[in-house]
């Protein structure tokens, strides 16, 4: 009788290579994430790679497909988050961390194949300390595509390279981040007061102690933007608040961009106020803010469906308006 020849062993990881640590918070992500963590596991990246999943409180099945994963693949693991805050969880799945290279990445997102292949890459190419790219905003929905063409323009959120792309150097900040597990150490890791805009402050500080934040766009990473107007106004009614706690702690990073949310706000209100009250031409403001939004909708949603741009001036008030009240409107015990 012929013995059955063994099976072949799986590929093993190029121990040659850095290996690499993904954190990821969760909390209430029973709907994507075997697909986020599934798109990790799978990447083409020849080296050593784990997965360290930081669980808050979760009321769903967050728990449950986290231990089918964790069952099915020694490379991941979890560490308990009580609190369920994002920077409190990536600093705990950071003292987990078994390798030099640290990528966050969100219950939500699912990586391209060679996302953590061309981090490891470019942080060797360019020496930085943070490596990202592109948060491409894509929608299914009418709502959802007409945010997400508002959250791809410089008309919705301005300039940044990691919401229209552009060509790779130095930046202010990345969407996500791929990290020397060094910066991290350096700069204290994730600042635990800041429930909102902790990436940005990271950023801030790894630049401010010498290191370099790298935007390149062949790292670009797909995400669902709000489904409903009162999901999208709380979301940038809560970024609009901790914008302003980031800008209390550093305030020279005050800018124009940040201001104009906030000044549009003041203007549209005063400008209705006044010319309630009797002095018409004050009625500029606002009519003039509609004027742009309307012109800059039909420039922006060139391409879109019509339910699309029909939506769009609607979508970009709401981001521009809930934006500054945030802002102007941020508790000072906030962060």
């Amino acid at each position: 009788m012929e013995a059955t020849p063994a099976p072949s062993p799986s590929p093993q990881p190029d121990a040659g290579l850095p290996g690499i640590s993904v954190i990821m918070p969760v909390l209430n992500e029973e709907r994507h994430l075997k697909a986020a963590v599934t798109a990790v596991l799978e990447q083409d990246y020849p080296g050593p790679v784990e997965v360290i999943v930081a669980l808050g409180p979760s009321s769903d099945g967050t728990d449950r497909i986290t231990a089918e994963l964790t069952a099915a693949d020694p490379r991941v693991r979890t560490v308990r988050n009580p609190e369920g805050t994002t920077p409190r969880g990536l600093n705990r799945a950071l003292k987990e961390a078994s390798y030099d290279i640290v990528v966050r990445v969100d219950g939500h997102a699912v990586l391209p194949s060679g996302y953590l292949s061309t981090a490891a890459r470019v942080l060797e190419e360019t020496g930085a300390d943070n490596v990202g790219g592109i948060m491409a905003a894509e929608g299914t929905t009418p709502v959802e595509k007409a945010v997400a063409c508002a959250m791809n323009s410089w008309l919705g959120v301005g300039g940044a390279r990691f919401h229209l792309g552009g060509t790779p150097g130095p930046a202010e900040t990345v969407y996500l981040g791929s990290f020397r597990r060094s910066a991290l150490d350096r700069v204290g890791g994730f600042d635990e007061d800041l429930a909102r805009a902790q990436d940005w402050e990271l950023n801030l500080r790894i630049r401010r102690s010498g290191g370099t934040v790298w935007f390149t766009p062949d790292m670009r990473v797909s995400y669902r933007p709000r489904g409903d107007i009162r999901g999208l106004a709380r979301q940038f009614f809560r970024t609009g608040q901790w914008r302003r706690a980031v800008v209390r702690r550093h305030a020279k990073t005050l800018s124009l961009r940040y201001l104009a949310p906030p000044l549009a706000l003041a203007g549209i209100a005063g400008g209705l106020v006044a010319g309630a009250a009797g002095f018409v031409p004050a009625f500029v403001l606002p009519g003039g803010y509609a004027v742009l939004i309307v012109a800059g909708s039909a420039i922006t949603g060139r391409g879109e469906s019509p339910g699309v741009r029909a939506r769009l001036p609607l979508v970009y008030a709401v981001m521009h308006t809930a934006w500054g009240a945030g802002f102007i409107f941020s508790p000072r015990r906030l962060g």
